[in-house]
């Protein structure tokens, strides 16, 4: 047996009988990592919390207090693309803006997360870095 027949048989079998994924996540074929075939788990979408790209406007966070993990959502847009970006964790006390004698504590913050995220921020409106440095920090 080769191992391009044995993959193709591993592929059907998952794919047919067993979930390979979590709970939360849901398998939408296979992937090649490491030279290996495995299951391509996502996670689940809820109808919900689904978001129509086309009747969002371009780079206007918004706040999802009902999303798990992520507490903005953006449509990133810059030179013609479009690109849906989650960011923020849901809960978490950020400096926010800079405040008139704001604590020593949330200064070293910002500029822990600045230095810590530089490099993302850098790469412009298409990274959540740039988000999260614009809309919480």
């Amino acid at each position: 047996m080769t191992k391009e027949t044995l993959y193709r048989l591993i592929e059907e079998v998952m794919t047919e009988e067993e979930d390979p994924c979590w709970d939360d996540y849901e398998m939408v074929g296979m992937k090649e990592k490491g030279g290996k075939k495995v299951p391509n788990c996502v996670p689940k979408i809820d109808e919900a919390e689904q978001i129509d790209k086309d009747s969002m406007p371009c780079n206007d966070p918004k706040g999802t207090p009902s999303h798990a993990k992520k507490s903005h959502v953006v449509k990133a847009c810059d030179n013609g693309k479009e690109k849906i970006i989650r960011f923020g964790e849901q809960g978490a006390s950020t400096a926010g803006a800079p405040k008139e004698g704001e604590s020593k504590k949330m200064k070293a913050k910002r500029k822990s997360f600045k230095a810590r995220h530089g490099k993302n921020i850098k790469k412009g409106k298409m990274s959540a870095a740039y988000w999260a440095d614009k809309e919480k920090w």
